[in-house]
């Protein structure tokens, strides 16, 4: 892949690392722009308490969401009902042995998010973390709040 320059037989052979360069930048681009966009959460107005603790950052733990609308999502993937929540919770959180922290919209009824704990209590998990915000904190823009968990 030599390159005939001038009048004699002679040939270059460094390699052009101009395209591979400006490949680069577009693909490191394309990185930061697309990687905020994939850590979008769920939109919850969290209750406020004085109290409370970052939240692990480790990947053996699932937060299990209850949003004021009354739909409950699991992480990022939505739960069709009550009864199937059961086992959803026994598949995911029990049987891989994972941490669960509930978090549930200031404006949900009391009701509903003891039904949501007693169906927690049903599959056997004995540990539940509650989330919630200090009351200094704003919720950010994009539906993501700090996370925080109130302690046991």
């Amino acid at each position: 892949m030599g390159a005939n320059v001038g009048g004699g037989n002679k040939f270059v052979s460094d390699i052009n690392v101009t395209p591979f360069v400006d490949v680069m930048l577009v693909l490191l681009i394309i990185f930061m722009v697309a990687t905020p966009m994939m850590s979008q959460g769920l939109e919850v107005d969290l209750p406020q308490t004085t109290q409370v603790e970052v939240l692990p950052t480790e990947a053996d733990h699932m937060v299990l969401t209850v949003r004021n609308d009354g739909k409950i999502y699991l992480d990022e993937y939505g739960v069709d009902s009550m009864e199937d929540l059961e086992g959803y919770l026994q598949r995911l959180v029990k049987e891989k042995n994972k941490t669960l922290f509930l978090q549930a919209d200031k404006a949900v009824p009391y009701g509903t998010v003891v039904e949501v704990m007693g169906h927690i209590k049903a599959v056997g998990i004995e540990k539940l973390g509650v989330i919630a915000e200090q009351p200094d904190q704003a919720p950010a823009k994009g539906g993501k709040n700090a996370p925080a968990r109130a302690p046991k």
